[in-house]
């Protein structure tokens, strides 16, 4: 069934227009939704309240854009939290082979690049918004920009429409996309919290995640812009050892960020709620304590006539020997064959934990994603339908689930959006899919 185009004017102009499916928020999500309810012969409104949609995907990955990740389901189940076996059924119907076929067959070539992460070939996110925004004018969804939702109308468990502030756009079918609260400048606001929970549903607390960590450790701002490779982080409780995490971190003005920072950071958000928190830095983590120390000895024996100062350059990137010397409180001029068995062992206990004191995290603006949202607990996870509401679909990262890096977030997100979409149109068309 080909649906005959509803303009953008005349739905404003004509609020009371019925429509199968109305979803909220113009992001990955909500465009997949949108797109795949249409494509199922839906009459579909997508109600954005900024000027353009995909503002958010725009920039995501540095307007790079981190599609998915090319590992196998197992291995992107473990790579979120709570529980990914909630994304389960989501991607059995919908994965990355499916994303990357649905963007290269509309003009955007992906490449794999490492850690199997897969970005468009040209690197501008922008590709894949617009590739998005084809998708919903091929299936004629109305796309209504500037106009939020309000409030999600339920009347006997029931959804019956969506309040803007035109009037009342009716619908027996909404799909929730409104995102999470993290750069609010492209719309993020928490609007969807506060609608879902109106409705009826409980909010996890929200949280940043995926977000840098604000280090107490003066020296930090010393070692600004340092990128360090093949490290291992470790969260540190109270002395007590938690998650950790083997590849690139960096230095910044006010602590630490880099690919294993922001996988740790949504722990480590949360574990500062219950005592002090340190970071283990181990950069040597290919070799034991014993492999290491003989590497010393023989580094130290090798160069016995040299500072020491000189000798670190083979153990440590230029910028962090006066910071470890001042650490390991051993004098940068001593001379290898000076160094005692008690120094070695400071030495070798600094490189394999290097401590810093974790006092937060940056704003939830800065995050890249948002923890917390509607528990999954109250989520079909097959269909992605409310438990509390009829009619009411949820999708995209107002749910309580959140990836690592590497294209895991983005992916959920373009996974649970088709089921969505997919799901609220067969309940109400039972329409199947045309080709």
């Amino acid at each position: 069934m080909m649906v005959s185009p509803v303009t953008p004017q005349s739905a404003i102009r004509n609020p009371q227009s019925n429509y199968d499916v109305i979803v909220i928020g113009a992001g990955a999500s909500g465009m997949m939704a949108a797109g795949r309810s249409a494509e199922m012969g839906a009459r579909v409104l997508l109600l954005e309240k900024m000027p353009r949609a995909g503002l958010k995907l725009g920039i995501t990955g540095k307007g790079r854009c981190n599609l998915t990740n090319q590992g196998d389901i197992q291995s992107f189940m473990e790579s979120y939290s709570p529980d990914g076996r909630f994304l389960r059924n989501c991607f059995a119907r919908f994965f990355n082979q499916d994303l990357i076929l649905f963007f290269e067959q509309r003009g955007v070539p992906l490449n794999v690049e490492r850690g199997g992460r897969i970005f468009p070939k040209s690197n501008r996110a922008l590709d894949v918004v617009s590739a998005l925004m084809t998708y919903l004018k091929e299936n004629r969804v109305t796309l209504v920009k500037e106009y939020p939702a309000k409030e999600i109308l339920v009347q006997s468990g029931k959804v019956e429409g969506v309040k803007s502030p035109m009037g009342i756009f009716k619908s027996p079918t909404i799909i929730l996309a409104a995102g999470g609260a993290s750069y609010p400048r492209t719309g993020s606001t928490g609007d969807g919290y506060r609608l879902a929970e109106k409705a009826g549903h409980t909010i996890v607390p929200i949280r940043p995640y995926l977000i840098p960590l604000v280090i107490k450790d003066a020296w930090v701002k010393e070692l600004q812009g340092l990128s360090l490779k093949n490290v291992s982080a470790t969260i540190i409780v109270d002395g007590r050892k938690e998650p950790s995490e083997f590849g690139e971190m960096l230095f910044t003005h006010f602590g630490i960020s880099g690919p294993i920072i922001l996988t740790l950071s949504g722990r480590v958000v949360d574990f500062l709620t219950k005592g002090r928190v340190e970071i283990s830095v181990n950069l040597k983590p290919a070799l034991t304590r014993e492999q290491l120390d003989e590497r010393l000895k023989r580094e130290l024996k090798a160069h016995h006539l040299k500072g020491l100062q000189a000798i670190l350059k083979l153990l440590l990137p230029n910028r962090m020997i006066p910071i470890f010397l001042a650490l390991v409180n051993i004098p940068g001029e001593k001379k290898g064959n000076q160094i005692s068995a008690e120094e070695r062992l400071r030495m070798k206990t600094l490189l394999t934990d290097w401590r810093m004191t974790v006092t937060g995290a940056r704003p939830l603006e800065e995050a890249i994603i948002t923890a917390g949202g509607v528990d999954l607990k109250e989520v079909n996870p097959k269909t992605l339908e409310s438990k509390i509401v009829k009619g009411l679909f949820l999708c995209g990262e107002i749910l309580d689930i959140q990836g690592k890096t590497g294209g895991y977030n983005l992916q959920a997100a373009f996974s649970t959006g088709w089921v969505a979409g997919e799901s609220a149109a067969r309940r109400v068309t039972g329409y199947e899919v045309r080709v």
